[in-house]
């Protein structure tokens, strides 16, 4: 058993015991200690002293009227709070048209006492839509017998993205690409108020899978590949969504997902199985998972595919003695869509779906979003009636539950949030999302310093993701997929019209060149670049989501290629815009290129952000949270260990990627110096302290990314080159000059062993620092 050596993130363990400063209960609560001042420092080991703290007794408050309910109820309705349906099967309709069947959500509610319902129907919905909706379902659940309320959830993944009036933010890769968690913050709390204000109490994110498969169709729903990265981020969003108080009306309860190891399909498929070692998966993928159960997370979803041959709605030792002996975590677990069926159709687990329902509820599931029947329910009470699965298991799920829904404050008032003051969409909000767009963009490649643009240029705008709003948003943007440009706001930029804006539409002439991956108009787009200064090509990823965004090849499409290439043979300064989720070859087409921006999924506000970095009026500071890779059959992170063959003998390194992790330039320059590691030699308790002065060295302002690397030279367990331990974003004028300080701990230097098990060995340690190093001894 490994139930005492949980591998949490380094230094978590002694933040766990700081206590958490409280938010104030408003749509834009203040983030915690944030500074907008000239010289600021957001810094990722403050941020997380401030925002993790360890379970507190308010957690237990509701143990005796939780057990009086559950005492009172039967079988069949403590099986009902386990069971999620999909608002399909409550209402007629589709998208706007969507309306509550009277007869279908009193079968729900009131014969089966369903406990949560979820979903959209097509399409988001306006607010007071999604208030009439909840008030129905509320209103149902008072006429049931216990008038226990029912749990609505929803994929609040980018902003509020199923309320149509709603926020929408850069997608959770670009918001990992500012490196700046208190912007993370500030989003989540307006996508919680948002998704409040609608009714909806229960949001299914943030996604805490350490993005480290390129291929993987939700990359861009992760936080990146780095794990300590990820973990910073992971909080953020936690403490945005669930605040200081969740029964609060701009709060919502937060599920992490998808535990765990769902993001490194072997294939790159989606939902496709997973071979993970277990030390690999306590070093790089629980870590992120702890801490955001230390944040103060409610609620878990469950890896829809499978790790080393055990389907994760079958892995009764991730779920019951790591996630809750280990981590600690005191809520429910959910599955994700239909997964308890897939033991059966895709898994082949279990014979048939009751065998399924058993092993499942067995080994630690408490709710199964079944979604579109009642076979879980029936099956699951003939279970229990046959002693199959015992009372005590079904009162452990059910305890689990109501608890939640206490917290939420669902029983004092099932409705809480609709009334609360949150204005949807406000020009604050926007402004918060835009903010963050300019944070997340890229810049790859600048030669010569090719922009920023002048604004009195005569630009060529080509490309098919210039002029639609759906690249720069990707899936969960008002449909799953995210495709349908008819329910996207009218009143948002796309990169055309911010350029149109920028300049004056008669400076700017557009061709669309393709579409994602069929020619329109190459030739034409060619013969208009003869009159331009530049030509902007905004090439990339149209929209998709999960399964449906499988690809087994990385490369642009061919047609897109060749639009570049023949735009690239005019000789004219070509500037490369990419939108997409991940991160597809340019191999052949970067080099001739004068400059690359890498603009991910940056939201409604994002044509005004790339806008905004293209012509200077704001200085990139975006770092990649991926390593951007050159071929398509060499993949790797950059904490990979030392490749056969990657030296060529003579100091040459071989198969680098395109962009390393972490790379991201600007409009000014950064100078490093005076590195300062002490002691030089440690031990026991004793903490490194590590300081390094940057400059300014430009001519403009500008923020930099300050990031700490560490290194073992040698270990038990093969010593990766280098990881992150600690990063600050610095905003520095021209000239100006700042001592950074960061402190590492001995859990900082430790790594999972070959028995699973964190230890910590005595060596030499390398600091890195924008191009700087110093050792350390750890005796």
């Amino acid at each position: 058993m490994l139930g005492k050596e949980i591998p949490v993130q380094p230094s978590l363990q002694r933040l766990y015991k700081i206590v958490i400063l409280s938010l104030a209960c408003f749509c834009l609560r203040p983030p915690l200690g944030a500074d907008d001042s000239s010289g600021a420092i957001v810094d990722s080991q403050s941020f997380l002293e401030r925002n993790l703290a360890p379970a507190g007794p308010a957690r237990n408050k509701y143990t005796s009227v939780v057990e009086k309910l559950l005492g009172q109820m039967t079988p069949q309705e403590k099986i009902g709070q386990m069971t999620q349906l999909e608002i399909g099967m409550v209402t007629d309709g589709m998208g706007p048209d969507i309306r509550i069947n009277p007869g279908k959500l009193h079968k729900a509610v009131g014969q089966y006492g369903v406990g949560s319902i979820l979903n959209v129907n097509d399409q988001a919905l306006t607010v007071q839509h999604w208030q009439e909706i909840i008030r129905a379902i509320q209103d149902e659940a008072k006429k049931s017998r216990l008038r226990i309320p029912v749990l609505y959830g929803i994929d609040t993944i980018h902003g509020a993205n199923y309320i149509a009036e709603a926020t929408l933010f850069p997608q959770p890769q670009a918001m990992a690409a500012t490196w700046n968690p208190e912007l993370m913050l500030r989003g989540s709390q307006i996508a919680a108020a948002e998704t409040r204000k609608a009714g909806i109490p229960w949001s299914f994110s943030p996604v805490l899978d350490a993005g480290r498969q390129a291929l993987w169709s939700r990359l861009w729903e992760t936080f990146g590949e780095d794990t300590y990265l990820a973990t910073v981020m992971g909080v953020a969003t936690v403490r945005g969504y669930e605040g200081s108080d969740l029964s609060s009306p701009v709060s919502v309860a937060a599920s992490l997902k998808h535990y765990v190891g769902y993001s490194y399909p072997t294939t790159g498929g989606d939902r496709s199985p997973a071979l993970i070692p277990e030390n690999t998966l306590r070093e790089y993928f629980l870590p992120s998972f702890a801490a955001a159960l230390k944040a103060g997370a409610h609620t878990v979803m469950v890896n829809s595919g499978e790790v080393n041959g055990t389907p994760g709605h079958a892995n009764g030792y991730l779920l019951k003695d790591v996630l809750r002996g280990e981590l600690g975590l005191q809520g429910f677990v959910v599955t994700d869509w239909m997964d308890i069926k897939e033991l059966v159709k895709r898994h082949h687990l279990a014979a048939n779906e009751k065998e399924a329902t058993r092993i499942a509820v067995l080994s630690g599931i408490d709710m199964s979003m079944v979604p579109s029947d009642y076979s879980f329910s029936d099956l699951l009470l003939q279970l229990v009636e046959e002693g199959k699965v015992p009372v005590s298991r079904i009162d452990e799920a059910v305890r689990r539950i109501l608890t939640v829904k206490y917290q939420l404050g669902l029983f004092d008032d099932p409705l809480r949030g609709i009334n609360a003051s949150t204005v949807i969409g406000s020009e604050e909000s926007r402004r918060v999302s835009l903010e963050a767009a300019r944070e997340s963009i890229t810049l790859l490649k600048n030669e010569n310093g090719a922009l920023p643009l002048s604004k009195s240029a005569r630009i060529l705008v080509t490309g098919p993701d210039a002029d639609s709003l759906i690249p720069l948003n990707n899936g969960w943007s008002y449909t799953w997929q995210g495709n349908r440009a008819s329910a996207y706001p009218k009143d948002h930029a796309t990169i055309l019209k911010a350029i149109q804006e920028k300049m004056g539409a008669e400076h700017v002439r557009y061709l669309p060149g393709t579409t994602f991956d069929r020619e329109v108009d190459i030739r034409k787009a060619v013969e208009a670049a003869a009159s331009a200064d530049t030509i902007v090509v905004c090439v990339g990823e149209w929209a998709y989501a999960e399964t449906p965004g499988n690809i087994v090849d990385l490369s642009l499409p061919d047609v897109q290629l060749t639009l570049v290439h023949k735009l690239e043979e005019t000789k004219k300064p070509v500037v490369l815009v990419l939108t997409e989720g991940r991160p597809r070859l340019i191999r052949t087409i970067a080099d001739p290129a004068t400059a690359i921006v890498m603009a991910y999924n940056p939201g409604n506000e994002g044509g005004q952000a790339i806008a905004d970095v293209l012509f200077g009026d704001v200085n990139p500071s975006g770092k990649l949270p991926i390593t951007y890779p050159r071929w398509p059959n060499h993949l790797f992170t950059y904490d990979h260990k030392v490749f056969a063959g990657e030296n060529d003998g003579e100091g040459k390194l071989l198969g680098l990627p395109q962009f390393e992790f972490g790379f991201g330039l600007s409009y000014t320059s950064f100078r490093y110096s005076d590195l300062h590691v002490a002691p030089a030699t440690a031990s026991g308790a004793d903490k490194i302290h590590v300081d390094v002065t940057v400059e300014n060295s430009g001519a403009r302002e500008g923020k930099e990314v300050v990031q700490l690397y560490l290194n073992e030279r040698y270990a038990s367990v093969t010593p990766p080159l280098k990881r992150l331990k600690r990063f600050a974003k610095v905003s520095l004028k021209p000239g100006e000059s700042r001592r950074v300080s960061f402190e590492l701990t001995p859990d900082d230097l430790s790594f999972i062993g070959v028995d699973n098990k964190r230890v910590l060995e005595p060596g030499t340690f390398d600091v890195k620092i924008g191009g700087l190093a110093e050792s350390f001894e750890w005796k």
